[in-house]
């Protein structure tokens, strides 16, 4: 029985994370893909925009 009490918590787990990577498979694309793209596309446009250019005066 020891050898069931040791198996078990890495079993739980990989059925979990199993369950997690498939779900995170499964909300990839679809109709929201274009919404998500929009949105980082955004924020990536506003850490762009304020970024300001280094005055570096090194020789």
């Amino acid at each position: 029985m020891d050898y069931v009490s040791a198996l078990l918590p890495p079993v739980v787990m990989a059925v979990f994370f199993i369950g997690l990577i498939r779900v995170i498979v499964k909300t990839q694309g679809g109709s929201n893909k274009a919404k998500e793209d929009a949105a980082v596309d955004a924020a990536l446009a506003r850490v762009e925009g304020s970024r300001r250019p280094s005055t570096n005066t090194e020789a």
